[in-house]
């Protein structure tokens, strides 16, 4: 690439699209590719996550361990942690050190489909999501970035007018006789 002029870095000052920041982020490019995410935007705010739960993991290890509002604080953070999936068990503060990027991508909608072998790949996931198959309880979802809580990981199914759902049922001979007049 060749060097730019002065009126072009002038232009381009707030603004480079030849070079990232974190050009040189191998992690980065790999937990993207692995889960599907289509823009840097989504990594970003779960790298920013990451951060803040960790930068507070490391204020409550300064307070002492009997503290009464340690004790409440950690167990909080804990439990919406938990909630949200995030972390597999709720017993000790050092759990919480380990959050990852990849913590936040196992829990988007394509990874929960995938995982509950409603599709094949997450890109397929993506695919039927962005077109409207998928349903997270009454709400018909079209953003692969939705996060799915362990609480509305039961309630994730098909759209009842989607036309893949209705294969499917044929296939395993389910389709009921109300739903073949629809």
């Amino acid at each position: 690439m060749r060097k730019l002029k002065y009126h072009e870095q002038k232009l381009l000052k707030k603004v480079n699209l030849y070079s990232w920041k974190n050009e040189s982020n191998h992690k980065e490019t790999s937990v993207m590719r692995r889960y599907h995410i289509q823009g840097r935007e989504d990594y970003s705010k779960y790298n920013n996550l990451c951060g803040q739960i960790t930068k507070t993991v490391a204020k409550l290890k300064t307070l002492p361990p009997e503290d009464a509002y340690r004790i409440d604080k950690t167990q909080t953070l804990l439990a919406k942690l938990y909630e949200m999936g995030v972390i597999s068990n709720t017993t000790n503060l050092s759990s919480l050190e380990k959050v990852s990027v990849s913590a936040f991508c196992r829990r988007r909608l394509p990874v929960v489909l995938v995982k509950l072998h409603i599709a094949q790949s997450i890109d397929k996931a993506v695919e039927l999501v962005e077109q409207g198959h998928i349903k997270v309880g009454v709400d018909t979802i079209t953003d692969p970035a939705f996060h799915v809580n362990r609480s509305m990981e039961d309630h994730v199914t098909w759209v009842k007018t989607s036309k893949i759902r209705k294969k499917i049922l044929e296939y395993n001979d389910e389709r009921d006789d109300f739903d073949v007049t629809m």
